[in-house]
């Protein structure tokens, strides 16, 4: 009789809930937690936690996890990450605030670790001069002109990289988020 409640429930697929009332159940029915055991549907320890459980509370509903809930949902995070890969250079402050217009209330480190958890890990931007059509023009000409010299002639130059000149944009750093 007991195997005729176990066997099927070996055949499919349980979730966490239905495997705690099959054990519930069977310990009911008199049957050890080291019978339980044997039949694969839960390591023993887990079926001694969950008998034990039963006991002190009465029900099989697991206790809610400890900890913060989380603010976003799966879907919200999706949103984000949506924001993100629209504009790779977004910060996470600015994404805060676009998030906060969709109607997620979180701080900038809150959307960093979103982020991370969605695969979107933050790197260094390389630093590239923007260069016209002029400048890619004017480097030829130069290039083609220098092309023949020797390291003698080079030698009688003296070039100058004291200050520091800035094509375009600050000199700071900026960070950008890519998929990993």
């Amino acid at each position: 009789m007991v195997l005729d409640i176990i066997v099927p429930l070996l055949l499919t697929m349980v979730t966490c809930k239905e495997t705690r009332a099959v054990i519930i159940a069977l310990h009911k029915k008199g049957l050890t937690g080291k019978f339980i055991a044997a039949t694969k549907i839960a390591p023993q320890s887990t079926i001694y936690r969950i008998i034990k459980n039963f006991k002190e509370r009465g029900s099989i509903v697991a206790k809610q996890a400890p900890g913060r809930p989380r603010k976003s949902s799966k879907r919200q995070d999706r949103l984000l990450k949506l924001f993100q890969l629209r504009d790779w250079a977004t910060t996470s402050a600015e994404l805060a605030q676009e998030w906060q217009q969709a109607g997620v209330s979180v701080s900038a480190r809150t959307v960093r670790r979103r982020l991370l958890e969605e695969g979107l890990v933050s790197r260094r931007a390389a630093k590239k001069p923007l260069l016209s059509r002029k400048n890619i023009r004017d480097r030829l000409i130069f290039c083609k002109r220098y092309r023949d010299w020797t390291a003698e002639d080079w030698g009688k130059v003296i070039l100058s990289d004291e200050s520091p000149f800035r094509l375009f944009g600050a000199s700071g750093k900026k960070l950008v988020r890519r998929r990993r």
